[in-house]
């Protein structure tokens, strides 16, 4: 029933409506981000050769399928994507992507079919419909390329949404994707641009945010990814501190040892020991610091909540006992070695500064800094191979055109023996009874 109803309003915006198109306002075509015009132009993706397809048609054939319990094919999904032309499409083909990906050839969704849907979701402003389909990437199968990824960031970078920026960071981590790059430059801006809005982050977001931190800083070999690497292992290890590690790893790309606090303080100890120029930024040791203490107040008083509780003698009952979650003998070890790294962070801090090696630059303006040295040269590489990419993709398509074709016509020249086979067996059949 949703299916039909979601061909037959397929079918009455393509006969009904005229198709609109939405130029760009002087004001928001002026308007200036990190990518380059070079770098967000649709000229070469555009270029490419594609199919016109009527999308009502397109509906009701996919719908006619799964009826049958049959898979649509890959390109069938293609050709939808790309030929969406307004937001209330973009709309409707979330739902036939997750039809897809919960059919026989869920594995099959094309990579030039998910950098497509990205785009076309830039296209008709519809930008929370890509990030939804990223983040529940399960459910419908969006698993973009860092090119992909660089896209949709700067897009909200360019409004200064650093938040949702971050939200497809995230995802890029999860997806261990940092391999560009300007993936790198562009994930460490939107972190530092973030961070910089003092947000009041739940247990859930420092969790992503570290994590990000940590990953995409192991990528930069000088102040920005080791002040990120810094404040990554710090986050996780507040989590870590209050929750336990197996809240921390869990569904996480993360090194499974206890111990990241300890592991923040290791980068401490190698920008101390390291020659050269590496540095840590002040403002990211300040937040380590507040940090530090504010898990130091927490214990305290957590240690005071279990002295008055334990002297009170109310909650001694066997039935509390029994409720009472199995304490991890490893964590509670962990927890017990706060008031040593808190000492080790003072020592250290106080090395730091003696040789020269804080920043006193802000993490922002040093991630703004990388960017607007290193994001051009990036840029460069960056196009050359998707230039040669989009080029094996259509190479690609039309091979799977070519055997498509090779089917059908396979498929029609065995039905038209069927049917010769069948008609010869009835005038055979005749024959006998005359």
């Amino acid at each position: 029933m949703v299916s039909s109803k979601m061909a037959a309003s397929v079918l009455k915006r393509c006969v009904t409506a005229a198709v609109k198109v939405k130029c760009l306002s002087p004001s928001l075509s002026a308007r200036r981000w990190l990518l380059s015009a070079a770098y967000t132009d649709t000229k070469v993706w555009e270029a490419r050769e594609t199919e016109a397809q009527n999308l009502a048609v397109l509906a009701a054939d996919m719908d006619r399928i799964y009826e049958k319990n049959l898979p649509v094919s890959s390109l069938t999904m293609s050709r939808f994507i790309d030929n969406i032309s307004s937001k209330e499409e973009v709309d409707q083909t979330e739902y036939y992507l997750y039809k897809f990906r919960h059919s026989p050839n869920c594995w099959y969704l094309r990579d030039w079919t998910v950098h497509s849907w990205i785009r076309q979701c830039l296209k008709y402003e519809s930008r929370e419909k890509a990030l939804h389909t990223l983040r529940n990437k399960v459910q419908y199968g969006i698993f973009p390329d860092d090119f992909t990824f660089n896209l949709l960031m700067d897009s909200y970078i360019k409004d200064k949404d650093f938040k949702s920026a971050c939200s497809v960071v995230e995802e890029v981590m999860l997806q261990e994707a940092f391999d560009l790059p300007s993936t790198q430059i562009l994930s460490l801006y939107a972190l530092g641009s973030y961070l910089a809005t003092k947000p009041q982050l739940t247990e859930a977001e420092g969790r992503a945010l570290g994590a990000s931190l940590l990953i995409c800083g192991l990528q930069q070999d000088n102040t920005s990814g080791l002040s990120a690497q810094l404040l990554g292992n710090a986050l996780l290890g507040k989590l870590e501190h209050l929750k336990g590690i197996h809240a921390v790893f869990k569904g996480m790309p993360l090194y499974w040892e206890r111990g990241y606090l300890d592991r923040a303080l290791a980068v401490m100890e190698r920008v101390a020991a390291a020659p050269g120029d590496a540095k840590l930024s002040k403002d990211t040791l300040d937040n380590v610091n507040d940090l530090l203490q504010e898990l130091s107040s927490t214990s305290t008083s957590t240690s005071a909540a279990t002295s008055d509780t334990d002297s009170s003698g109310e909650e001694s009952g066997g039935e509390e006992d029994k409720k009472a979650e199995a304490v991890d003998e490893k964590d509670e070890a962990e927890k017990a070695k706060l008031p040593q790294y808190i000492s080790r962070f003072k020592e250290l801090s106080s090395q730091l500064e003696s040789q020269g090696k804080v920043e006193a630059a802000s993490f922002q303006d040093l991630v703004t800094a990388l960017a607007q040295q290193n994001l051009a040269a990036a840029e460069t590489l960056d196009l050359e191979q998707y230039q040669s990419r989009v080029q094996a993709w259509d190479a690609e398509k039309r091979q799977l055109s070519q055997r498509e074709k090779e089917m059908r016509e396979k498929g029609a020249q065995e039905k038209r023996e069927r049917l010769a086979a069948r008609a010869a067996a009835k005038r055979k059949a005749s024959l006998s009874v005359n």
